[in-house]
């Protein structure tokens, strides 16, 4: 149940069956080209970052290979040092060797260690140090750091733990000489005493700067803001292009998951802040070669071919659509101008069933054919009901107005009878002569509307009665504006209102009451109010005023439900009449009917 409550609400969505093709169809293009489009940009984004990952891959493991050959270089700088008959002789002199020999030793690995710093622009340092013992670095003419303790620095303690093996340490500052603290990294290795004899610590060290590893990895371009670093064996940065940056917490690189990496690509980050990290582990050296991508950079290639296809796409749904809607509209046009025949039919107008001609042969064909009989026929029809409901309306206008006369002619004559037996005559004669004049206007117009200046000639006759029946009960006044005496008015309104008035209204007053009628113009109306200072009602008789059987607020037996009856069948339900009470403080009734009615007035 609830499943086709929820179709229904969905179709009502659609107001007419060319836009249900149209939605139909131009959902269906659009979304097969969608899914075109969207399989095509996926493609091309993954081919682009399989191929580009492939190229850094290739470059990082090559990087990879180059490091590793560089540093196996600067290793057997190191290890012929180490291995020199010069270096053990310095380091581990004999018992009894001459102090002239040591110092020919000393001289030519200066000589040595002069030669390489002249040829090599990537060593900071190089030197052969034993711990409270021989400490030659660079030429030997440097002043070394005095605070220098050997059994703190890193390079120097792993090297003594590992016989016959170099050792790397990661970036630190190196203050071996004195007043100098360069950003290095040490390659160092020991110098083994197989005399036996004394110290056995000695150690060859060479502090590379990043000259040599930077060259190599800005030789190795990843895109225009790609770059490459280098991590050691415990996560320690050894190089890094803002190094810098990194030590003030101004950069970041998530280190954890690129040593705890399983393969040797990782995506991390979103948005315009994912990255790809690519890996090259070195069995030689230890270290990892990272290089480092933005995904955005390396997309950026696809996005010509990503904006092709989407201008693609765009012109594919653009034709469809218009191709739907050619197709759409073609379908339905017989069937609009059958709908707007409809409607032009359900206002009244019948002339358009013959306005309607379609050609087609087909279902809709049919329908227009069957349309035009049944219009034809329900045009017939309804002349003839228009013809019975006038000649019924004016039957029952004239009956209800009808209902009127009997009951005022019975209470005048009773007021007539009052007054003969209390032997006034005269007031008998003039009541009999207004009387005359009033039934002489009632009977002799046979109209169903009057002009309100005569209904209030009327009304005033009626009131000039009462008031000799009612000399201290009465009084009234009548103020209309002149502007509203020519519009027309249903025959016999104001008169029972006034009657109500001054029987439920003034009769039960202990002091003399006050009936005014004023009649006004106002948005386009004609306004006529009848008030009386009497007894009032309560709000149950006020919201009961209107019912048909109302007995207790009558004009013996003819009330308010009569004349509103008859306003409201002449001139539509919007008019008649309004009331307003209270209780012990008097009543006033409203009158409201259209001032144009000369179309009401030609029809009665």
């Amino acid at each position: 149940m609830n499943k086709n409550k929820r179709e229904r609400k969905f179709l009502k969505g659609f107001k007419s069956i060319q836009s249900t093709i149209f939605v139909a169809v131009s959902v269906l293009v659009l979304c097969a080209v969608l899914a075109a489009t969207a399989v095509s940009v996926r493609y091309t984004n993954s081919t682009v970052y399989e191929n580009s990952a492939i190229y850094t891959q290739t470059i990082i493991h090559q990087l990879n290979q180059n490091v590793d050959s560089y540093i196996t270089y600067m290793d057997n700088i190191a290890s012929v040092i180490a291995k020199s008959q010069d270096a053990y002789q310095l380091l581990y002199q004999r018992i009894g060797e001459d102090e002239a020999v040591k110092e020919g030793h000393r001289k030519r690995l200066q000589e040595q260690f002069s030669t390489i710093l002249k040829g090599r622009d990537d060593i900071c340092n190089i030197g052969i140090v034993q711990k409270d013992g021989v400490m030659l670095i660079n030429s030997g003419y440097q002043a070394t750091n005095p605070d220098l303790d050997l059994s703190t620095q890193e390079w120097y303690t792993n090297a003594v733990d590992n016989y016959n093996q170099y050792c790397l340490s990661s970036s630190h500052v190196q203050h071996v000489i004195k007043d100098q603290r360069p950003w290095v990294i040490t390659l160092s290795r020991e110098v083994h005493n197989f005399y036996g004899t004394g110290n056995s610590d000695g150690v060859v060290f060479i502090d590379l700067n990043y000259s040599a590893i930077s060259e190599l990895c800005d030789q190795n371009s990843i895109g225009d803001k790609g770059y490459v670093f280098i991590l050691d064996q415990d996560g320690n940065i050894v190089y890094h292009p803002s190094q810098q940056q990194l030590y003030n917490e101004l950069q970041t690189e998530n280190i954890d998951i690129v040593m705890n990496a399983d393969t040797d690509t990782v995506v991390t980050g979103e948005g315009d802040d994912e990255k790809i990290y690519t890996l090259a582990r070195s069995e030689i050296t230890g270290w990892t070669i990272v290089g480092c991508m933005n995904m955005a950079e390396l997309l950026k290639s696809s996005k010509e071919a990503n904006n092709i296809y989407v201008m693609t796409a765009i012109v594919l749904v653009v034709i469809a659509m218009l191709i739907s809607s050619f197709i759409a509209r073609s379908i339905t046009l017989p069937i609009q101008k059958l709908r707007d025949s409809m409607e032009r039919v359900q206002e009244g107008d019948f002339k358009a069933a013959d306005d309607l001609v379609i050609p087609s042969q087909n279902e809709i064909g049919s329908l227009t054919t069957s349309f035009n009989v049944m219009t034809h026929k329900i045009e017939d029809l309804m002349a003839q009901n228009v013809h019975e409901q006038e000649l019924k309306r004016k039957s029952e206008l004239k009956a209800l107005q009808s209902q009127i006369n009997p009951h005022f002619l019975y209470n005048t004559l009773d007021s007539i009878i009052w007054m003969a037996e209390g032997k006034k005559y005269e007031d008998v004669v003039l009541m009999t002569a207004s009387l005359a004049r009033l039934l002489r206007q009632s009977i002799s117009n046979e109209d169903e509307t009057v002009l309100i200046g005569q209904e209030i000639q009327y009304v005033k006759s009626y009131l000039t009665i009462q008031k000799m029946r009612y000399k201290d009960k009465l009084e009234f006044e009548i103020n209309v504006d002149p502007s509203i005496n020519s519009v027309h008015i249903v025959k016999l309104v104001l008169q029972p209102i006034v009657e109500n008035a001054i029987y439920h209204g003034l009769k039960y007053k202990e002091s003399k009451g006050m009936l005014t009628v004023n009649g006004y113009q106002k948005d386009g109306n004609a306004v006529i109010e009848i008030a009386d200072d009497g007894v009032g009602m309560d709000e149950e008789t006020l919201n009961r005023i209107f019912e048909k059987h109302k007995v207790n607020y009558r004009s013996n037996g003819v009330g308010v439900y009569n004349v509103q009856r008859r306003l409201s069948m002449y001139y539509g339900k919007e008019y008649g009449l309004s009331y307003k009470s209270e209780k012990g403080k008097g009543t006033t009734v409203t009158v409201v009917i259209p001032i144009e009615q000369e179309e009401h007035h030609e029809k009665a």
